[in-house]
């Protein structure tokens, strides 16, 4: 039996499936899910007529199993756009089914379709089935960058 997967962009309309999935990911990643303001944020960011992001729902038949998040960097040594995966993520039992693959191909397209240098991501580094993903996709783990956040308490308080 053939299986239909398709993606829809998120949209008021399925937003409180999305917001579903999120919070399915935290809990997957051992994470606190959004609270009640960054919910109004991923809202307002993700469906404002300038969006900070691009969502997309994974959906077979009319249940939604799975979600993209991605955005827009740029190189200034390619002088090119990035295209960043923020998430992806399937529902438990939706996983090693190929679906994966096709939310990663999606990705693809879509930075094909925006002329990007690259692509690029950040993954757990206990999330062994997530490395063996992309390297299977031929990504490789930068050795020669460390990845470093400033939090936003850091942000807020930081003086010059």
């Amino acid at each position: 039996m053939k299986i239909d997967l398709t993606f829809e962009k998120i949209s008021n309309k399925n937003f409180d499936e999305f917001l579903f999935l999120v919070e399915k990911l935290a809990e997957y990643e051992k994470l606190d899910s959004p609270n009640k303001q960054a919910k109004l944020r991923l809202k307002r960011d993700g469906l404002s007529r300038d969006p900070k992001y691009e969502a997309y729902l994974t959906k077979i038949d009319n249940k939604y199993i799975g979600y993209i998040i991605y955005f827009m960097t740029y190189s200034s040594f390619l002088a090119l756009p990035t295209l960043y995966i923020e998430d992806i993520f399937l529902l438990k039992k939706y996983r090693g089914e190929g679906f994966g693959q096709k939310m990663f191909n999606l990705c693809v397209k879509k930075a094909k379709e925006k002329n990007c240098g690259r692509i690029e991501f950040c993954v757990l580094h206990w999330n062994k089935p997530a490395i063996d993903f992309y390297e299977k996709n031929n990504a490789k783990p930068l050795k020669e960058w460390l990845y470093y956040r400033l939090e936003k308490d850091s942000i807020d308080s930081f003086s010059e």
